[in-house]
This record gives structure tokens, sequence and C-alpha cells, in this order.
């Protein structure tokens, strides 16, 4: 049994169940076992029919199902069309719009020497709209959510906060803390909250959820794997989990520190996860590139915006 979750639970299928609108948030520099919960827990309320998104403020590269919607700022659905496409600095030298009878027209103008847009490459989204609910996976406090949370306080403001960890240091910050210290993944947490909201577990969530644990605990080999996890594991092969081990390349890869003229490897050995290197603080030393009398401008490679006719 998980401690202390008799209460909590229902509390948090109720949350769920009641708004339309969520984001799920990773920590910064999300461990693959957080990306595994959190994209598992995503493609759940997605059967559920919630308008959801999935949240990191730091880039993840990882095969997990689900793992390419993570996106890298908080917006939930909303009224206001964002069209985006591939762009490289200089590339667009303008951009206009007409409208022609019942059709609006926008146009984006390359500049001399780069290829047109190709329309295979645009993608839609909306953003603008509020969220209801807001889960935090494996984040001991808000701050831990890196510019996700600090560059957007107000919006978490009145808002039903379900927080999901196990950490030791966790500080119970949300309005449902499902937090087990003692359990050996944050991907079984969300397994048995996937089960009491029951919503249908899939091979992709199943398998999700399996490679989570299993990065987690070290193949099943660290001190907190106990009988509970194997039980998991049993239930989640059932459910169709492939054991082919999802991958995922740390966030920030950082080699140890070697002289400059030895070449670095990175080794990555299967089943273990390697916790990213702290960053070695170093002194700034830039100098300027300009010279006095010959500035060089900054906004020659920015695309000039056309409204009507008119430049913005």
């Amino acid at each position: 049994m998980f401690p202390n979750t008799n209460n909590v639970l229902p509390k948090i299928v109720e949350i769920i169940t009641k708004g339309q609108n969520g984001v799920i948030l990773l920590p910064a520099n999300a461990t693959s076992d957080a990306v595994a919960a959190g994209t598992s827990l995503y493609l759940g309320l997605l059967k559920q029919g919630k308008n959801v998104a999935i949240v990191c403020s730091t880039p993840i590269k990882s095969d997990y199902i689900g793992s390419d919607k993570i996106q890298p700022s908080l917006s939930v659905g909303g009224d206001n069309l964002v069209v985006s496409f591939p762009y490289s600095d200089g590339a667009i030298d303008k951009i206009d719009y007409h409208i022609q009878g019942d059709k609006f027209n926008l146009v984006i103008a390359p500049r001399q020497g780069f290829p047109k847009l190709n329309p295979n490459q645009v993608s839609y989204s909306y953003t603008g709209g509020s969220f209801d609910f807001v889960i935090t996976i494996d984040a001991p406090n808000l701050n831990a959510l890196g510019t996700i949370y600090s560059e957007n306080q107000t919006q978490f403001q009145g808002k039903e906060i379900i927080n999901i960890d196990r950490h030791l240091t966790n500080a119970f910050f949300g309005t449902a803390n499902f937090v087990n210290k003692t359990s050996s993944s944050t991907s079984e947490l969300v397994l048995k909250l996937l089960t009491d909201a029951q919503i249908e577990i899939d091979k992709d969530m199943a398998t999700n959820l399996y490679s989570g644990i299993t990065f987690a605990t070290n193949s099943f080999t660290s001190y907190s794997v106990n009988a509970e996890t194997f039980e998991t594991i049993a239930k989640l092969l059932k459910l169709g989990a492939s054991k082919r081990i999802q991958s995922q390349a740390p966030v920030a890869q950082r080699p140890f520190s070697q002289p400059s003229s030895q070449p670095v490897f990175s080794i990555k050995q299967p089943g273990v996860e390697r916790q990213p290197l702290q960053n070695i603080s170093t002194v700034e030393s830039q100098e300027s590139q300009s010279k006095e009398g010959a500035q060089n401008p900054q906004d020659w490679l920015k695309p000039n915006i056309f409204k009507g006719g008119g430049l913005v």
C-alpha cells in the first residue's frame, strides 16, 4: 500500500474530473522517470477527453511516446491561432497580410538567398487559454520547475495544484499532495493514479512507465526496490509493456573535465541513468567585437512585418 493516499487519490480524481483544461509540469532537467511518468499521465488524460498540455522549461530528448508533445512554455488551448515553422536568423525578409474576399492571406517572404517556406513543415496550435488544474511531476517545490514557474507565478494563483512526487524534501505545496517518499519511482505513483481514475492504460503508456521504473531503480537494483515494485512491473507487462527500454539523452550532457588536448567520450550504460553534472562556474571574459565608428546593426536579420500594406 502507498502510505497516506486513501484520501488524496479520490481528491485528485475529483479535481481532474471537474476540470477540463490542465497542464502537466516537469521539473527543469527532468529525469527519465519524470518524463515517463509525465507522458503517461498526459496520454491518459487525453483518453479522458481533457484539453491538456505537458511542459518542461529545459529541452527533452527522448523517444518516450508523447515526449514530442512536451512544450517549452506554459500555454493551454485558447482562441489565438499560432502558425509555427522552422526559422533561422535572416531567413525571412518580411511578413505581410491582405484580405481577398472571405480569405485572410498571410504572406511570408523569404530573404534573397534563402529557401522558401515548406508547407509540410508548418504546424498550427492555439494559445491564450486558461487552465483549471496544474499537475507537477517529480518536483520537490515549485521553484524546481524553473522558468515555467518563475515567469508565470500569477497564473498559479487560485489554481488546483496536484503535487506528485517521491523526494524526501518535498514541501507539500499542492492543494492535493500525492507524495510517497518511499516509492522507488514516480512512474509507480502515476500508475496508481491512472488505476484509481479508471483510465485505460494502453501499451504505449505501460511501456513508458516500465522504462521509467527501470531507469529510476537502475534496472531494479536500487535500495528502494521492494516486492511492490515487482508487482507493479508484472502488472505493466500484463498490460503489454515492451521491455525495450526507451532511451533519453540527458537534457544537458556535461562530460567530466579533461585537458583540452584529450578527446572526450560519453559512455552510457544500458539501464543506468546518469544525473547531469553540475555546471562549473567560470569567470566571464567576453570581449566586445565592435570597433569605434564601425558598429554593425543587429536588427537587419529580423523580418519586416507589414500590416495592411504598412510597415510596423
